[in-house]
């Protein structure tokens, strides 16, 4: 696929400055760009790339389209958001598997499938199972019993839902995504410990995206609930009885323990941790790595571990930094002490001389008002 810079422009919505003639045939960032690439600047600490990028136009704010470029320049007011509309616009179409039923797969005849509905090789589809329009299954995936994925909804390969599980529409499950795996629940006997059944469900709203090898876990009753708009990373677990609220933000290897509940527009960075029982306030923040063991009001920040105010947690970073030195100046310091104390208590006072015997008899006798002793 490719497009002239004038009709580029024209799909963008954007004030061409340069020719309009030149050929689009991709989108990269600024430092990697080619000829053929269209790239954006929106940072202006990227700008001293501006002048040595080898793409063929650039897309600029209103703030950068009155300076010099050394390449043609498409103006708009979001370059961020534009270069995402190029992205979509020279993505690769997906190697989706045709509409209709694969003749490997297995599709209980108890199952309901909507119109349009794509399943691939080798998926499993057990009964009651509901597939809206449009959803796709590819190959290796598996819908459990008495599962429900809305319309729109794509499974890329070998990914599970089991049974009761409920995803809604124009979600993205990612490969080895794992929905409705059972809770983390045991009960510790004098035999060892004993399973204890897992019969909740797992609700995934509309337009929620779940990362590769990502668990999320059923309730041991009631509802796992992730909330519309939530973008799930790699590597997640989120345990039985969580609730997410809308639009939150999960990067790699988080981990949320059982019955902790986010609110909306929450990000937790990756590799951050969080104990069960907690409540995680609307707009919150955890920093990368942060351990969060008590609850977080809405729009606060919070880094390390326990996590803190992350500017109280910096300086406490900052602080570590200087320990080492600090611990050899009180060392030096508690050396010096003792050996003071030490002369002190072996030194005898000098002995006065007359003068300052004189001068003490004189001082007696002004304090006692001149009388004789």
């Amino acid at each position: 696929m490719h497009f002239t810079l004038g009709e580029l422009a024209g799909r963008l919505g954007a004030e061409l400055r340069g020719d309009a003639t030149l050929v689009i045939r991709s989108a990269a960032g600024i430092k990697e760009a080619g000829p053929g690439d269209v790239t954006f600047l929106s940072n202006g600490k990227y700008r001293a790339h501006l002048e040595t990028t080898s793409a063929t136009a650039v897309i600029v704010g209103p703030a950068e389209a009155d300076h010099e470029h050394p390449v043609p320049v498409l103006v708009v007011d979001d370059p961020y958001r534009t270069f995402l509309q190029v992205l979509h616009l020279f993505a690769p179409s997906l190697d989706l598997p045709p509409t209709g039923i694969d003749p490997s797969a297995i599709v209980d005849p108890g199952a309901t499938l909507g119109e349009r509905v794509a399943i691939g090789a080798h998926v499993v589809v057990r009964p009651g199972a509901v597939l809206e329009d449009d959803v796709v299954v590819m190959a290796g995936s598996y819908v459990g019993a008495d599962s429900r994925i809305g319309a729109r909804t794509l499974l890329y390969p070998n990914v599970v839902l089991r049974e009761r599980v409920e995803v809604g529409a124009r979600c993205i499950l990612h490969s080895g995504a794992i929905v409705g795996s059972d809770g983390f629940g045991f009960a510790p006997t004098a035999d060892g410990h004993v399973k204890i059944p897992q019969i909740g469900r797992v609700v995934v709203e509309d337009d929620v995206e779940i990362g590769a090898n990502s668990a999320i876990d059923r309730a041991t009753t009631g509802v796992t609930r992730i909330g519309r708009g939530t973008k799930i990373d790699n590597l997640v677990h989120i345990a039985h009885n969580v609730e997410i609220g809308a639009n939150s933000v999960l990067c790699a290897q988080v981990g949320i323990s059982g019955s902790t509940k986010l609110g909306s527009w929450v990000t937790l960075a990756g590799q951050a941790g969080l104990v069960g029982h907690i409540e995680i306030g609307d707009g919150a923040r955890v920093g990368a790595q942060g351990g969060v063991t008590k609850s977080i009001p809405s729009g606060e920040t919070v880094s390390g571990y326990p996590a803190t105010n992350h500017a109280r947690a910096q300086r406490v970073y900052a602080s570590m930094r200087h320990l080492p030195d600090a611990l050899r100046t009180l060392r030096s310091l508690e050396q010096r002490i003792e050996e003071l104390e030490a002369r002190l208590a072996t030194s005898t006072p000098p002995a006065r001389t007359e003068t300052e015997f004189h001068e003490t008899l004189r001082e007696h006798a002004r304090v006692s008002g001149g009388r004789k002793e």
